[in-house]
């Protein structure tokens, strides 16, 4: 196996790796705070800032594995395929369960980066508290990302050769530019008609698509 099909592992590792320094954060200058220890306190910025650069990794890997049609990661097989462009492909990321867990799992570790970065003002047990409490909200959303949601599980060895589509609830035909739209069938009075849809049949009144709007290209 090459370097680059071990990057959904990497980005395992870095949601581990994430967890742990989490529980770090959320322990030690909590116990510092209580005990006057300043180095046990001092260690709530660093684990902070190791934290989320471990998220943002994570995130680029799963980023990647869409990008490249790692259809050996189950998350990417069941949300992408390869005919999707690539800006398809990268808000799919983030479309379903696992992957908007991650996100927001980032986002978090992003203001906790932010704390630990704008507001060395604050004297510091206070500011060693108020890491540790964020810590301790990232360790539960990680540990259920990780336990539950995992988004680099693998399909190996039976990975299939391209994925399904995007999330359903993303496949809006207001959202998605140049969706096909074929006529199948008129009912014999000429309402409804049936047309299919990104492989969806829908059949509309005619009162109900004289409301959907058209361009031509």
């Amino acid at each position: 196996m090459t370097a680059a099909l071990m990057i959904p592992e990497l980005g395992h590792l870095a949601l581990i790796l994430a967890l742990c320094l989490a529980v770090v954060q959320a322990t030690l200058p909590l116990v510092g705070a209580w005990l006057g220890d300043r180095q046990w306190m001092g260690l709530a910025q660093p684990a902070a800032w190791g934290q989320f650069a471990m998220l943002a990794f994570s995130f680029a890997c799963l980023t990647w594995a869409f990008m490249a049609d790692d259809f050996s990661v189950a998350y990417v097989a069941n949300n992408s395929n390869s005919a999707l462009p690539w800006y398809y492909k990268f808000s799919a990321v983030w479309g379903a369960h696992e992957g908007s867990l991650l996100l927001w799992a980032l986002i978090l570790g992003g203001w906790t980066f932010a704390v630990a970065i704008f507001s060395r003002q604050l004297p510091e047990v206070m500011l060693a508290r108020v890491l540790a409490v964020m810590g301790m909200i990232s360790v539960g959303f990680l540990l259920f990302l990780i336990v539950t949601s995992n988004p680099f599980e693998r399909l190996l060895p039976n990975s299939p050769a391209d994925g399904r589509d995007l999330n359903p609830l993303l496949q809006d035909i207001g959202l998605i530019e140049g969706t096909p739209v074929e006529c199948l069938q008129k009912s014999p009075s000429g309402d409804p008609v049936a047309y299919l849809i990104r492989g969806a049949v829908i059949a509309l009144r005619r009162e109900d698509s004289g409301r959907v709007m058209v361009h031509f290209s």
